[in-house]
C-alpha cells in the first residue's frame, strides 16, 4: 500500500474501467460514465484529506508496482474516532487474497497512525465478495443495516463488520 500520487491518475482508471460492471452495483463513487477527470480529482483530493484527518487512501499494488485497486479509511468521525474501511481490487486480480491483505494493512496502519478506535465496514447484503474479505480480515459482523445505502438511486441493505483497536499492553497488564 502506499498513499496515491498524480501518476497513479491514468492507471486508476483503468483499474476501475477493466472493473466497471463489478464496482458499479455496490460504489456510489462508480458511475458507469466513470472518467479520467473523476481518477484525477479523487487522486488530487486525497493530500488536503490526509491533512484533514478526514480519508487515508492508499492504492494497492502488485510487486512490480501495477496498480490493483484502492484501500483505506475514509468518512472519518474524529469525535467519535471511527471511520470507514473500504477497499476494491481490480477484476483481473480478484480472488488471490489481495483484498484481505490490503484490508488489514489499511487498519493495522489506522491504528498506528491516528487515535481512531474503530473501523467500520459496510458491505452491501448482495456484496457476497466484499462480506468475504471482511471476514478474512478479521473483520467481526456486528448486524443488518436496513436501507443503509443509496447506491445510484436504489436503497441497499448493509451489514455492518468492525475492526477496534486492540487494547494496549499497559491496559491489559494486572495491577
Amino acid at each position: 500500500l502506499r498513499f496515491p500520487e498524480p501518476a497513479d491518475v491514468e492507471p486508476l482508471f483503468e483499474a476501475v474501467r477493466e472493473s466497471i460492471a463489478e464496482l458499479h452495483p455496490w460504489a456510489p463513487w462508480c458511475p458507469l460514465t466513470y472518467g479520467l477527470d473523476d481518477a484525477a480529482r479523487w487522486v488530487g483530493g486525497q493530500p488536503a484529506a490526509r491533512e484533514a484527518g478526514t480519508a487515508f487512501e492508499f492504492v494497492v499494488l502488485d510487486a512490480g508496482g501495477r496498480i490493483l485497486g484502492c484501500c483505506g479509511v475514509n468518512q472519518v468521525d474524529r469525535g467519535f474516532r471511527l471511520g470507514n474501511l473500504g477497499y476494491w481490487i481490480r477484476t483481473s486480480a480478484t480472488g488471490r487474497g489481495h483484498a484481505t491483505r490490503a484490508a488489514r494493512l489499511a487498519a493495522e496502519w489506522a491504528f498506528a497512525n491516528t487515535d481512531l478506535q474503530r473501523l467500520e465496514l459496510l458491505v452491501a447484503v448482495g456484496n457476497r465478495a466484499s462480506q468475504a474479505v471482511a471476514a478474512k480480515a478479521g473483520a467481526a459482523l456486528e448486524g443488518r443495516l436496513r436501507r443503509r445505502f443509496v447506491v445510484h438511486g436504489r436503497t441497499q441493505d448493509a451489514f455492518v463488520y468492525s475492526i477496534v483497536r486492540p487494547p494496549s499492553p499497559e491496559a491489559s497488564g494486572s495491577r
